[in-house]
């Protein structure tokens, strides 16, 4: 087809107004007559609220309120909570504390937010927020993963004394634990993941306000599911109809699954804003944002791989602790690791498995979604543990690897802990990338690196993800003008991945139209029907193939008005790049004259025809996806400092059908470097005996910069899945998924010779000199 089609490399159609600064986040909207909000949060960990004491503050210069969470109650406000199926490891129900917008009695971490002061400027609620008198009995507290469930830990809730809220279990224990008890050999270890935060370069907020005529809310925020969040404030917060409540999120400045569900502070300006009758806005400056958000990743996870005697792997065995948090709000705060786990035994037959994750609870802020959403970490531990069995047993560990891989002719294949491979060429991936990354001259580059005093490490991965959920449905919609243009509308939003490019990418293939005359809209509930949003790489796969039916519904359409402008039967027909043609003819229509046609009832076809051009389609994925590929990456140590530098990055991805390679490079590209941020210097850090939170700004919280990361070679090796009519698999997770293994793989290759078994995430200088001189004994 022409230069937009799939597969073409389109520059973003988004860039240009959103280089000049002319793109519209949540902090350029603004409203006549709007009140600034700031949240009062917690200073401890944990502790009994004995008083609040706001007369002060309400005294103030400019302040229109201050609420608490008393004022919550007494208006009924409800609380969303987790729907998902789950227990303890004892039996009984998941235990899963709400969350409520403003706490009453006793703080749970530090952000927790207490008092909400409302004024009319910002200054004047920050001067006013400073006066708010809270008198706290502070409590012991337990942030540490591992410290939650050690007897005589903290109690996070008093109805939970063990802090477990709940477990998940997959696979077969009993046969797994036979199959590890005869194995010829046996390797464990103990991973620990830390928990980080999506840093997305606009933080957080909410402009919310009420119109009392139509007694009608409407909500500006950067959330990634602006139907759901809407459903979810309408049904269960406000417990009014889905009519009388209105989601808008515009430009939204990185989301990375952080930005997915909806916060309290959403539900707090609106019912401040209903309150007040006029605007409420609240912005999360970057100081606070550590303390407001949700964060990503904490678990450990200790793991066992069996071998027979030509090491082939007989069975694998995981028990994890996920950090949730102190409270559950949603099942946003199970989905991971608990859902994405089973991709654990990672591009392996391993025919016998057992998976345990138990979900404790902690004085810190709630876990959710973090790119990736569980996938990283499962590659992680079984990469890294394939690394460390080899270098146990003394063998090669890419013969290990290769020896062990899902042969093409294996699939589709069914795990044992329940993902279900349909494609791929896993052992493919890993011969492109040997030979993309030169990994037969890297002897002598190690050699040239220890002339100079430097130790050199090379990381092999083989990644895979489960992506594109089936559980949940996606809505397009093509909606012509009279004038042969076309709205084009979808229910995921976009948060800087490159949607509207993309869809009109799809539009073009499939229907020919000149992107020029495409209006993109997304991320209004009242301009889209339905929508469930962005997150988990679902966007191109599930969006994508709704715009894709209801393009072929235009082109059905498009027949009939055709035909009846060249006098042809319907069946005689056929569409092709943009246009209608009789078959075995030159007699042709363009679409946007058909187009124009669908508008004038004198063009109409006779005999019941239903005028206009406008068609929709909602789309459920058959299977979910597997995007996989392998990555290998260099790195040098420097054994004086414990300095890492990256100096090499290779990539073979398989993403399915490639919408447009410029975009999935930049998707691989953004998600190395987090991948890469988590195992070299980010991590959320609490005083262990205190509580008190370490890393709230970036003098402390340490992420990647440009010198961080190195040059990259990416390669394609595309295997369409046959589950979706794009054949796409998505690719917004993917370079995380193998980034964070295959980085802490080079580092501890480069350390093996001193030694070294083990390297504390992050691998900060510190961290690595501490590994280093632990090793010398």
């Amino acid at each position: 087809m022409s230069k937009y089609g799939i597969g073409q490399p389109v520059l973003r159609f988004e860039d240009p107004r959103l280089l000049r600064g002319q793109g519209r986040f949540i902090n350029d909207v603004n409203l006549h007559g709007q009140a600034h909000a700031v949240f009062v949060r917690s200073p401890h960990a944990h502790a009994k609220i004995n008083s609040i004491d706001i007369e002060e503050a309400k005294k103030a210069p400019g302040v229109v309120a201050v609420l608490t969470g008393h004022d919550v109650v007494a208006d009924g406000l409800g609380m969303p909570k987790a729907n998902m199926p789950r227990k303890r490891p004892d039996g009984k129900p998941m235990y899963a504390p709400q969350r409520p917008p403003l706490v009453t009695d006793r703080v749970r971490y530090v952000g927790d937010p207490v008092v909400m002061v409302v004024a009319d400027t910002l200054a004047e609620a920050k001067d006013a927020a400073e006066l708010v008198n809270i008198e706290y009995d502070p409590l012991p507290s337990v942030t540490a993963t591992e410290d939650t469930v050690k007897p005589g830990a903290p109690v996070v809730w008093p109805d939970c004394p063990d802090n477990i809220s709940n477990n998940v279990e997959r696979g077969n224990k009993a046969a797994t634990d036979e199959a590890i008890k005869g194995a010829a050999k046996v390797i464990k270890r103990r991973y620990v993941i830390t928990r980080v935060h999506a840093q997305y370069m606009e933080p957080r907020g909410t402009l919310a306000t009420y119109d009392q005529g139509e007694d009608r809310l409407t909500l500006y925020a950067d959330v990634q599911y602006p139907h759901r969040v809407r459903n979810m404030l309408a049904q269960n917060v406000f417990k009014v109809p889905e009519s009388k409540m209105r989601v808008i999120a515009q430009d939204v400045g990185g989301g990375f699954g952080t930005k997915g569900w909806q916060y309290v502070e959403h539900r707090l300006t609106l019912w401040a804003a209903r309150k007040l009758l006029r605007p409420v806005k609240w912005t999360c400056e970057r100081s606070e944002a550590v303390m407001a958000d949700e964060h990503g990743r904490d678990n450990i996870g200790e793991i066992e791989l069996a071998l027979d005697k030509d090491n082939k792997f007989v069975a694998l065995r995981l028990n994890m602790l996920a950090n949730i948090g102190a409270y559950v709000g949603s099942d946003r705060n199970l989905l991971s690791p608990f859902g994405m786990i089973g991709t654990v035994l990672g591009v392996y037959l391993i025919p016998k498995a057992y998976i345990n994750v138990v979900g404790v609870l902690s004085n810190t802020n709630p876990t959710a979604p973090y790119r990736g959403a569980g996938r990283p970490e499962a590659i992680y531990l079984i990469e890294r543990l394939i690394d460390d069995a080899a270098r146990e047993l003394g063998i090669d560990r890419i013969e290990l690897r290769r020896k062990n891989m899902l042969p093409e002719s294996a699939l589709p294949y069914q795990s044992p802990v329940g993902p279900f491979y349909d494609c791929g060429k896993f052992e493919e991936n890993l011969d492109m990338a040997l030979k993309l990354a030169d990994v037969a001259g890297f002897a002598g580059r190690k050699a040239e690196s220890q002339k100079r005093g430097k130790l050199r490490g090379l990381g092999i991965v083989n990644a895979i993800e489960q992506a594109a959920g089936t559980a949940q449905p996606e809505y397009a919609e093509i909606r012509f003008n009279p004038s042969g243009t076309a709205a084009l509308l979808m229910g995921t939003k976009a948060q800087g991945q490159g949607h509207e490019t993309m869809f009109k990418q799809i539009l073009h293939e499939r229907l020919g139209i000149d992107p020029k005359d495409v209006q993109y809209i997304d991320g209004d509930t009242d301009r889209v029907a339905f929508g469930m949003g962005t997150n988990g790489s679902r966007s191109t796969v599930l969006g994508g193939s709704a715009l894709f039916m209801a393009a072929g519904k235009v082109i059905e359409k498009g027949k009939r008005i055709a035909g009846h402008l060249l006098e042809a039967g319907e069946q005689d027909i056929e569409f092709k790049e943009g246009n209608f043609t009789v078959k075995g003819t030159d007699k042709t229509v363009p679409l946007k004259q058909v187009a124009m046609a669908a508008f004038n009832p004198t063009k109409w076809p006779k005999g019941g025809f239903e005028g206009g051009l406008y068609e929709n389609a909602t789309y459920l994925g058959q299977k979910d996806t597997f995007p996989n590929g392998c990555h290998i990456c260099e790195v040098e140590v420097d054994p004086d400092t414990g300095e890492v530098k990256l100096d090499r990055y290779s990539v073979v991805d398989d993403v399915g059908t490639v919408m447009n390679p410029i975009g999935l490079k930049g998707q691989i590209h953004g998600g190395v470097a987090q991948g890469v941020g988590q195992i070299l210097s980010e991590q959320v850090v609490w005083d262990r005996e205190s509580g008190q939170l370490l890393t709230a700004s970036f003098l402390d919280y340490a992420m990647p910069r440009a010198d961080t990361m190195c040059s990259m070679e990416i390669k394609s090796n595309p295997v369409p899945t046959q589950y979706n009519p794009l054949g796409a698999k998505g690719a917004g997770e993917a370079g995380t998924v193998g980034a964070m293994p295959v980085v802490m793989n080079a580092i501890m290759d480069a350390l093996a010779p001193l030694g070294v078994k083990d390297v504390a995430m992050p691998a900060t200088a510190q961290n690595v000199w501490r590994a280093m001189q632990e090793a010398k004994g």
